[in-house]
Formats: C-alpha cells, sequence, structure tokens
C-alpha cells in the first residue's frame, strides 16, 4: 500500500493529463451512489459536514473518499475542508492507496470545470474572473488556463488581504497579468470567464451583470441551502452540470433556481457524461452565455485517484 502526500499528489496531477483522463472516465463511468452528506452541529460556529463518496469499476479501481468541511477553520488557520482518499481493488478489495484529499479533491475539482470550459467557453477567452481567494482559486485559474489563452485574471475576495495575497501568488508565476478588483460588477460584465469558488448561502453573481458570450463555472454551493448565482443568472443562461443526480440533490444554486421557477429541470442542456459522449451539444453559438455547476461527484476523484 503506498501512502501519497499532498506534494506528491499534485506534481502528479498536471492539469493537461488530469483533464484527459477526466473525460475519459466521463465517457466509461463507473458505478456512482448519491453520496451520503452528514451535518455535524456546533454550538459556536457554523455546522460542518462529513461527505461519504465511494465509486468503482467492476473489474478495475474502487475508491472512497472521505471529506469533512468546517467553515469554522478559517478562524483556525486551517483549511475550510479535508479529506482522505482509500483506493482499492475492486477485484481483490485490497487497499492499494491512501492519498492526501485536499490535494486530489483541489486538483479534480479544478479539472472538471477545465473540462467543462472546453464544450462551453468561446475558444478565444482571455480573461477570467476568480471570485473566491481559498484552496480552489488558484487550482481553478491554472486549470482554465491549461485550455483556454488566458492572459488576464482579476481577483475578488470578501477580505481584501486574502485578494492581494492570491494576487501575489499568482503573479509570481508571470503566466498572466493579474489584478484585484473591488468592483464585482464591473469586473463581471468584461470577464469571459466567470469563475466562483466560495462557501457563500446568497447569490454572489447578479444575472444582470451578464453579457453574451460569457462562461460561468459555479464550484461552491455544495449543499441546497448555498449558492453562488442569482435566479436571473439561470434564467439567462445554458445551464450544465457534473452530474445530474448530484446537481439535482445538492447543487444549491440549480435547487433553488428549480424551486423558484427560475429553472425547469428539463431545460438542463445537460451533464458532462452527455457531453463527453457528445449526447449534447455545448456551446453552438459565441454570443450564448453558458453556466456550468459543479456539484462533485465521486466519478471525479476516481479518475484522479
Amino acid at each position: 500500500m503506498r501512502l501519497i502526500d499532498a506534494s506528491t499528489t499534485k506534481s502528479l496531477l498536471d492539469f493537461p493529463s488530469l483533464v484527459d483522463v477526466m473525460e475519459s472516465q466521463f465517457k466509461t463511468g463507473a458505478e456512482l451512489p448519491l453520496r451520503h452528506h452528514h451535518v455535524i452541529k456546533k454550538a459556536h460556529e457554523d455546522d460542518a459536514s462529513i461527505l461519504i463518496m465511494p465509486a468503482w469499476e467492476c473489474d478495475g479501481f474502487l475508491g472512497v473518499k472521505l471529506v469533512t468541511v468546517v467553515p469554522g477553520n478559517s478562524a483556525r488557520g486551517l483549511p475550510s475542508v479535508m479529506a482522505s482518499y482509500i483506493l482499492s481493488s475492486s477485484i481483490s478489495g485490497e487497499v492499494l492507496a491512501i492519498i492526501d484529499g485536499p490535494e486530489l479533491t483541489a486538483r479534480r475539482t479544478a479539472a472538471v470545470s477545465a473540462l467543462a470550459s472546453i464544450f462551453l467557453s468561446r475558444k478565444d477567452c482571455s480573461t477570467l474572473l476568480m471570485i473566491g481567494t481559498g484552496v480552489m482559486a488558484p487550482n481553478l485559474v491554472h486549470a482554465h488556463a491549461s485550455v483556454r489563452p488566458i492572459k488576464k485574471v482579476i481577483i475578488w475576495g470578501r477580505n481584501r488581504e486574502n485578494a492581494e495575497h492570491l494576487s501575489k501568488l499568482l503573479s509570481s508565476d508571470g503566466l498572466f497579468e493579474v489584478c484585484v478588483t473591488d468592483n464585482l460588477k464591473k469586473s463581471a460584465s468584461y470577464s469571459d470567464i466567470i469563475s466562483c469558488a466560495t462557501l457563500s448561502t446568497e447569490p454572489i453573481i447578479k444575472g444582470n451583470w451578464l453579457q453574451k458570450g460569457q462562461h460561468i463555472d459555479l464550484v461552491g454551493a455544495f449543499k441546497p441551502e448555498m449558492r453562488e448565482s442569482d435566479d436571473e443568472c439561470m434564467r439567462l443562461s445554458k445551464v450544465f452540470v457534473d452530474t445530474c443526480e448530484g446537481a439535482l440533490s445538492e447543487g444549491g444554486d440549480v435547487v433553488q433556481a428549480i424551486r423558484s421557477g427560475a429553472l425547469v429541470k428539463d431545460n438542463m442542456k445537460g451533464d458532462l457524461f452527455e457531453l463527453c459522449s457528445n449526447q449534447v451539444a455545448g456551446r453552438e453559438e459565441d454570443d450564448e452565455i453558458t453556466l456550468f455547476k459543479s456539484a462533485g461527484s465521486a466519478i471525479e476523484d476516481l479518475a484522479a485517484a
């Protein structure tokens, strides 16, 4: 059995390769029970969550990820998300590896957004607005840049200091022009891709800010009561998801938009299984607004592991 730490996981999961593997896994599929989601009540901070995510191939690999999400960890100087991944043989049940879960999750999540972007964003996208400054933010920036010619990255976060820190981190790579914005509405109006990775329970992206041709990438809001986009954003967009089952049960942006009538379930255009197997079309016109809601799926972890 191998123990694979964070730095090794990161070094092995380069985005061009991971995006290719992710596409292949969505084409072939896997057994995917809906993830278990349990709430840990907290007395003096926001409630935490436990997620248990299994997936397997009949004659290949079997994996289970145990995830904890503790919003109060920001005050402790710790990541909000902690996780471990156990990879086994689905034939014998033998444990093959225990992999660092946060790094695996961050890399696979960003790769999924990049995979969706191949189908949904314009090929000439050069400006990316990154909303959120947590561990997902630099991964999403680099993942999107691995599939589109990103030249300018704009950072917005609730905490200006954190946004400045992320800007310096990305600037040190020397790959993009990077700046921090305080005017989210203005920045959203001219960005080609808007990627959002937060723990927000209120809409951050407003539909009346959007322009034709944009692509919206929603990565946070992993519970029904959370959301990052408003109803108008959903009304204006061609909506795609990573998996229909996950988005309809736990993707807050989708769940709440359907509840309000802003989105009709049957009007969702498709998921990554359908996009990768050419069962549905992605972006068809340059002036369309496309939206991808990533709810997270165990098939993504399995592919990365």
